[in-house]
């Protein structure tokens, strides 16, 4: 009969995106790739993790909200409204823009008569 080794205990630490968007370049790449996906709810929550990256007090200062309602309106759940959405990418330096997106060529249709 074999003895089994004691169990250790993995140390894990939560992952936060917002330790790694160190430069500018960077933060537009993780926001364009989120935004591509088309989830609202992940581009609501990509913002407030640029918020956290560049500091949140700062944002609240620069918008007239306050701290703890930025973290909640930027977390996965919030829902803020899209002025708000639009008055925290502006705040943090960052516009949206809108471009066509390829249109797939339709099948032709023969219509018989």
């Amino acid at each position: 009969m074999s003895r089994s080794r004691p169990s250790r205990r993995l140390r894990t630490t939560p992952f936060d995106a917002a330790e790694y968007l160190d430069d500018e370049r960077t933060i537009v790449a993780y926001l364009n790739e989120v935004l591509a996906e088309g989830d609202p709810s992940a581009v609501i929550a990509a913002l407030g993790t640029v918020a956290r990256a560049r500091g949140m007090a700062k944002l609240a200062r620069s918008t007239g909200l306050g701290r703890e309602s930025l973290y909640k309106a930027l977390s996965s759940d919030g829902n803020p409204s899209f002025r708000t959405v639009l008055n925290v990418a502006a705040a943090l330096g960052y516009r949206f823009n809108v471009s066509a997106v390829p249109q797939r060529r339709a099948r032709s249709v023969t219509v018989a008569g």
